[in-house]
């Protein structure tokens, strides 16, 4: 069967950058489904877009709807027909839903009794009639952060509509959306080429809005804007200071890019160099330029959405807006130096963290008693300073520079801490206890940073968790999921030996008198978030049987438990870990709760108790002393030696046997196994 291409294209206001990758991965999921529902096939689906175009192709659609043979169960032959015999209503419905007959209809008998039952054969219809039922949805289907009306028409979009084309093999799809009548004209860049131009297919639109001035797909648009800014860069004597999150941004506010770069007085080079890269990043969408050390030039790099004949009045323009911020920027930093961090930590007071929570300085107060408490516990020579970065590190908060640059929290503080002369290690953790910021982002560099980082996210936590503000769905205002794996990813990076439990039951201690809900079930509900989310950040790294046969043997030692599910897997490629896991899994099986108690050698009546007696004793010492070194699989290579023994106790002997004396000595000597293995793993979740 022959196969066509479909394309799409809605073109419209500029839609803001934020919201087209969402849209087009949307795009491409809605006709994928909406072509499977309808039983055609295609081979791929791909999207492009500019902030005035969202666009999609897809591939190899058949022409023709195949066939099909729909059957479908309707109500139970006593709900269908009356006392004499005539259809009830619920029979009528269910042949009017089918669209037969109701004579049509046929008896099934099934496990519950006998229903009424329609089978008919369908025929497939042209697929472009489908697809002008199917785009009108498609196009309304796409969701957006805010969508609006205009004119007077019903119809939502993120921004107004202009014009839509809708091509199968050549043809046009005929469809309405509000006003505009899908057919086959796009338009070009709205300044360089604002004219229709035909479209035949994706290929050819492709090339006609190149001649018309737009760049149609984003991946180019952003190897455009790397190549120009680069060279840019280059021309000026610097680096272009590579920032992906910008250059997502700005390939979505431009057709057609092209770089110019301006500059600004070295004078603002005094202000941290976070605080200029942040201005000019968030506020103008400009790149940085750096030298081969990484010091910031004076420099910027700006992408126009147009070829500009006099470049030069663009940079200047470019240059007096940036100029106003940066003058803001130099203004707040000058301004904030005139306030000792230690009285900026005063102000906390007055400042309301969550309202069922207290202020900011009954946290911080919180959070340097964890602080400290962990710097006991991991490494006391840094105990002083730690408690004085806890104090200090939220007092930039309340400063000027972060009120309008909220970006540069904690960077701030470090800054103002190393002009109050604070020692270098305080201030570099009042900036690292913000880390890490993303999943996969920077860790704290120091014990400092990682101890307040670890103590301040596990008081939100818990402090969240204990007065209800827990997420659901996507709904997470205080980003617990951020701040949870961000103390996993420090636990574990750091290699903290530390009983997770142990820390939010202290957490927890520190919040009793804020909390509304009772404490253990605060604990449990918050164990099982940070369960949740190891088990998300370990099972692409490892098998998902392991993660959960290593936790469900104990989750509290977060290093521990890595290392136990990283010998798991090595064990699992163990040419005798099938029968091995087998024996195992037989063992949890029989004695169920287990038989804790002393096993009694003069109750064995056959070899092979003793045997496997004999090798589990020497299995235990030498197991136990591998689990205390966590050299977990050196552990379970031990254990492994129990295999054979195993398998020749359960072919000689009953373990159930009439004598309950020797029936609970052999259950004792099982469950010697099991609590061993337990240690470990639980073997029955192994696949």
């Amino acid at each position: 069967m022959s196969t066509r291409e479909l394309f799409l294209e809605i073109g419209c206001e500029e839609i803001p950058a934020g919201f087209i990758p969402k849209a087009t991965a949307e795009m491409a999921a809605i006709i994928s489904r909406e072509l499977s529902a309808a039983r055609l096939s295609f081979d791929s689906v791909k999207t492009v877009a500019t902030p005035r175009r969202l666009a999609l192709v897809v591939s190899g659609i058949p022409a023709l709807q195949p066939d099909a043979e729909i059957t479908a169960t309707g109500p139970s032959l006593k709900a269908a027909y009356d006392g004499a015999g005539k259809p009830t209503k619920a029979a009528e419905g269910f042949a009017r839903g089918q669209g037969i007959d109701v004579s049509e209809l046929k008896t099934i008998t099934t496990d519950k009794g006998e229903y009424l039952f329609v089978s008919k054969q369908v025929q497939g219809r042209p697929t472009s009639e489908l697809l002008t039922e199917m785009l009108p949805a498609l196009v309304s289907g796409i969701s957006f952060k805010k969508s609006m009306r205009w004119g007077n028409q019903e119809v939502r979009f993120a921004r107004p509509i202009h014009w839509i084309v809708a091509l199968f093999d050549g043809a046009v799809v005929p469809f309405s959306y509000g006003t505009v009548t899908s057919g086959n004209e796009s338009r070009g860049h709205r300044f360089m080429a604002n004219t229709p131009f035909t479209v035949d297919n994706f290929a050819h639109y492709l090339a006609e809005c190149e001649r018309h001035f737009v760049i149609a797909d984003p991946e180019k648009r952003k190897e455009i804007i790397r190549r120009e800014t680069s060279r840019v860069a280059e021309e000026a004597g610097g680096i272009l200071l590579a920032d992906e999150e910008l250059l997502e941004q700005v390939a979505y506010l431009v057709e057609y890019p092209s770089a110019v770069r301006g500059t600004f007085s070295a004078e603002f080079l005094k202000v941290p160099k976070e605080v200029l890269i942040t201005s000019m990043r968030s506020h103008q969408r400009y790149f940085s330029i750096v030298d081969g050390s990484g010091a910031l030039l004076p420099g910027f790099i700006t992408i126009n959405n147009t070829l500009s004949d006099d470049p030069s009045v663009v940079v200047k323009g470019n240059e007096r807006v940036l100029r106003a911020r940066l003058s803001d920027a130099r203004f707040f930093f000058e301004e904030d130096q005139k306030v000792r961090l230690d009285d900026r930590v005063e102000a906390l007071k007055k400042v309301v963290y969550q309202q069922k929570l207290g202020t900011s300085f009954e946290k911080m107060e919180r959070f340097t008693t964890l602080a400290e408490e962990l710097a006991d516990l991991l490494n006391p020579a840094v105990k002083g300073q730690t408690s004085r970065a806890a104090r200090l590190c939220k007092a930039d908060l309340v400063s000027g520079m972060v009120g309008e640059f909220p970006e540069v929290q904690g960077i701030m503080g470090r800054e103002y801490a190393l002009l109050e002369g604070e020692a270098v290690d305080v201030a570099a953790a009042i900036a690292e206890h913000y880390l890490p910021t993303q999943a996969g982002g920077e860790l704290p560099a120091s014990d400092i940073g990682a101890f307040v980082s670890i103590a301040d996210k596990l008081d939100t936590i818990c402090g969240c968790f204990g007065v209800g503000l827990i997420p659901t769905g996507a709904a997470d205002p205080y980003a617990l999921r951020r701040a949870t794996i961000g103390i996993i990813a420090i636990i574990l990076d750091k290699g903290y030996g530390l009983s997770l439990p142990g820390q939010i039951n202290r957490a927890l201690q520190l919040l009793a008198a804020k909390l509304n809900r009772p404490q253990e079930q605060v604990a449990a509900d918050v164990l099982e978030f940070f369960r949740a989310r190891f088990v998300n950040l370990l099972g692409g790294t490892f098998p998902p049987d392991a993660v959960e046969a290593a936790i469900a043997a104990g989750f509290d030692d977060l290093v521990a438990v890595k290392s136990r599910i990283a010998a798991l897997a090595e064990f699992k490629n163990h040419p005798d870990f099938e029968p091995l896991s087998v024996a195992f899994k037989r063992v949890g099986n029989i004695i169920k709760g287990g038989m804790d108690a002393p096993v009694d050698p003069t109750l064995f009546l056959d070899s092979s108790e003793t045997a496997l007696y004999e090798a589990v004793q020497r299995a235990k010492i030498a197991a136990e002393r591998h689990i205390a070194a966590g050299a977990w699989l050196d552990a379970l290579m031990e254990i492994a030696t129990l295999r054979g023994p195993v398998d020749q106790f359960f072919d000689s002997v009953m373990v159930m046997a009439d004598d309950v004396s020797v029936k609970n000595n052999r259950l004792a000597l099982l469950t010697t196994i099991a609590r061993l293995l337990s240690k470990i793993a639980d073997f029955s979740r192994l696949s």
